[in-house]
């Protein structure tokens, strides 16, 4: 799902701009934390990511287009950088969703609006 090499080139190019924090910070991950953190993330939390990395790429069918996406590393940057945003959102609004299923579905934890 997750691949580290992405985040093994210079983050400079030499163009004068200080280093991405988050790119530097990611590349310093092991591997392995990476890829456990990727795998966290529910099937439908990798659904709607996806879908909104199409719409941001494009979405021509690669069996009827040769499909080619360029970019620089900032936009790059940007592109993953909103992609993990959204992940960290989605995850919060998955528990919080679990958290008032569980809450309303158990009845001792339920609270009968006549006996406040």
């Amino acid at each position: 799902m997750f691949n580290p090499e992405f985040l093994a080139t210079d983050n400079n190019e030499g163009q004068g701009h200080e280093a991405n924090a988050l790119i530097q910070y990611l590349q310093d991950q092991p591997a392995d934390v990476l890829q456990r953190v990727a795998k966290s993330a529910s099937p439908e939390i990798q659904e709607i990511i996806r879908h909104n990395v199409q719409g941001l790429l494009g979405m021509l069918p690669g069996e009827q287009f040769e499909v080619k996406v360029t970019s620089n590393k900032d936009n790059l940057a940007s592109l993953l950088a909103s992609a993990m945003m959204t992940g960290y959102f989605l995850r919060q609004m998955e528990q919080r969703k679990q958290l008032e299923e569980t809450l309303l579905s158990d009845e001792e934890m339920s609270v009968d609006p006549d006996k406040i």
